[in-house]
């Protein structure tokens, strides 16, 4: 995820959602059809509340314009699964460059992150990276790439056009010593080049500070569980200007905030109803964003749909 667009977002921390979500993208069962999505992953939402979608099992990226519930339209993976620059082959997470107008993306089977122009009627990308085990994305103000690598469980910054990158998190082998990360997986960047990395076996978010050689916990580390200390396998994450810590908690299907004066334990603040279809629940919440005006969305995996919860 950018943070071009979401260093402006100031949510205040007593905040409260709608608790049922309205399905804006897919909903219709998992398929290949433009109105449908097949286990969704990360997304992104612009600034006009467009909606790009990470379409795993369709192989393709879903562009879905705000109002526009009915159909989405395919921005890039235009030739279905494969190696070729038309193709992509299980993609797990999507940002825009705004300063290109490209759609950045981890095209997570073809172990590598590629860029497609964002302008319509483009038929292939180029590949900025090659040979890593990409699975989340993130872009500061100053434009470096930022990726994690879920097989060496380490994250690095790009200079964009630079093929191997600087070691920011992680990188000392698999484990869940504080210098250590198990299978990183989405990734936010605020304004001070701070890195928060969602530990997924680790049920922990680590936050990384600049130039640090170790981590530190600022949710979960308690093992899997379901207390308010706890995390099961987090996913997408999000941190608004006032440092508050949002996760997608796909083992216990909800989304937990964690406030900065409350480190140890975070509030659910949607979801936590069981698993199910219906419109206050999730299977398997992965990906996760807000919008300008504090709107939550939620990507829905299982149910092969994106859902948006609306400040109250």
């Amino acid at each position: 995820m950018s943070i071009a667009n979401m260093s402006k977002i100031n949510i205040p921390t007593n905040a409260t959602w709608k608790q049922s979500g309205v399905t804006i993208a897919g909903g219709n069962g998992n398929g290949s059809a433009t109105n449908q999505l097949h286990w969704p992953y990360g997304l992104f939402v612009d600034d006009d509340q467009t909606v790009v979608i990470a379409d795993w099992l369709n192989y393709r990226i879903m562009q879905w314009k705000n109002g526009d519930t009915t159909n989405g339209q395919v921005v890039a993976g235009v030739k279905g699964q494969g190696y070729g620059l038309q193709q992509l082959q299980y993609p797990t997470d999507v940002l825009i460059d705004k300063e290109t107008d490209s759609l950045i993306i981890c095209d997570q089977g073809n172990k590598r992150v590629v860029r497609w122009s964002h302008r319509s009627g483009t038929t292939q990308g180029e590949i900025l990276i090659d040979n890593i085990s990409c699975w989340g994305l993130a872009m500061d103000e100053q434009r470096y790439l930022y990726v994690s690598d879920d097989k060496k469980h380490e994250v690095r910054r790009y200079q964009l056009g630079e093929k191997n990158g600087t070691l920011v998190a992680g990188g000392n082998g698999k484990g869940d010593g504080l210098n250590q990360l198990n299978r990183p997986t989405y990734l936010f960047v605020d304004r001070q080049q701070t890195i928060y990395v969602s530990d997924y076996w680790n049920h922990r978010i680590m936050k990384w500070n600049k130039g640090a050689k170790e981590g530190i916990v600022v949710a979960g580390g308690q093992g899997a569980g379901s207390a308010l200390t706890q995390l099961a396998y987090p996913q997408g994450i999000f941190v608004d200007t006032l440092g508050t810590l949002y996760v997608a908690d796909s083992g216990n299907q909800c989304v937990r905030r964690w406030t900065q004066g409350d480190k140890k334990q975070g509030t659910v603040i949607v979801g936590g109803n069981g698993r199910g279809e219906e419109a206050n629940q999730f299977k398997g919440p992965s990906g996760l964003s807000f919008d300008r005006q504090g709107n939550l969305y939620v990507v829905d995996e299982r149910n092969d749909r994106v859902q948006r919860f609306s400040i109250e």
